[in-house]
């Protein structure tokens, strides 16, 4: 677990809590966890109830349970082992499966949520850090499980056409739990805030100072930790993906935890990390992964044209940046 969680933290995005006026906002409250196989950080600005970060950090704990395919008896994890009969699942797991339906569309199929065996094959479906890479021949055989269109929503209820195909939501949940945290604060009258789950951030309100949120992206080669430049937003969600927040070495050869659903292995791409400022987390979670997947040159298409994207920040391989939409980044 170690591993992954240092390749987070070294590629991900931070928050800045002073901003850059010259009159600073007063200090939040605020609080760090290890949560979703990361550090989480919720940050709340103003007068609140002194058990809202409890709660709001109980919130995330019950979304991340029920969305992991790992944990026994979750609903994901019903939906993997009923054999391809419906299951009855909470509402907000069919919202998420459901919105994976539509980024599998809008990605050719390379947004896939079916890409469950692959991930345990390689290791990056859970929280162990036991990586390496699989035999060809048991990357074929979990490639025939893998097919977005194979999941049936009905009402409440999720099935697998193909009952050895395996869900796992890994590149949008994250930032759906990010929202649900955000609007949680909202209802309870919170005037600012800032939810971190590990690189997805989901920003409520404003300061009370009134001046702009700053989001502070970090360099994603070298492991530095040095920041390439900030990111000024108002009320919005900023989150990054990147090749670089999971990965590990064997033979001398980078293999990183972003699998491509046609060939079982990770993506070959242009693209480092993907910063992309959204109308909600899950909306970045999902498109900065698919910026990943489809490489620079399809991804200023496609994300320009996806409903709730806002702008994005690319960082390619060579270091070259790409800035599109409505983006206020600063070097």
């Amino acid at each position: 677990m170690r591993r992954i969680l240092l390749g987070i933290l070294t590629w991900g995005v931070i928050f800045s809590l002073a901003g850059c006026a010259e009159k600073q906002s007063p200090a939040p409250v605020s609080e760090t966890r290890v949560l979703l196989d990361t550090f989480c950080t919720i940050a709340i600005y103003g007068p609140h109830e002194p058990s809202l970060l409890d709660e709001a950090f109980e919130l995330c704990a019950a979304y991340e349970a029920d969305f992991s395919a790992t944990l026994e008896g979750s609903g994901v994890w019903r939906v993997n082992h009923a054999g391809g009969l419906p299951v009855a699942v909470a509402p907000h797991v069919v919202d998420v499966i459901d919105a994976g339906l539509g980024y599998g569309e809008l990605s050719g199929g390379l947004f896939d949520m079916t890409i469950g065996r692959l991930s345990a094959l390689w290791g990056f479906s859970g929280s162990s850090g036991d990586v390496s890479v699989p035999p060809e021949s048991e990357i074929n055989n979990a490639l025939d499980s893998v097919d977005y269109r194979q999941v049936v929503i009905a009402g409440d209820t999720v099935r697998l056409s193909n009952p050895e195909a395996r869900l796992d939501l890994g590149a949008i949940a994250k930032g759906y739990i990010a929202d649900a945290a955000a609007g949680f604060l909202r209802s309870r009258g919170v005037a600012g805030a800032v939810v971190d789950l590990g690189g997805d951030v989901a920003i409520v309100g404003s300061k009370p100072d009134g001046s702009p949120w700053f989001i502070g992206v970090r360099q994603p080669f070298g492991g530095s930790g040095d920041l390439i430049g900030v990111i000024e937003t108002g009320e919005a969600s900023v989150v990054t993906s990147g090749t670089y927040e999971r990965q590990f070495v064997e033979n001398g050869i980078i293999y990183h935890h972003v699998l491509d659903p046609f060939t079982g292995a990770p993506v070959r791409t242009d693209i480092a990390g993907a910063t992309v400022v959204a109308e909600s987390a899950m909306i970045g979670d999902a498109l900065s992964t698919i910026a990943l997947l489809v490489g620079a040159e399809r991804a200023v298409e496609l994300l320009g044209n996806a409903p709730g994207f806002i702008g994005a920040l690319l960082v390619k391989e060579d270091g070259e940046l790409i800035m599109f939409g409505d983006i206020d980044f600063q070097s």
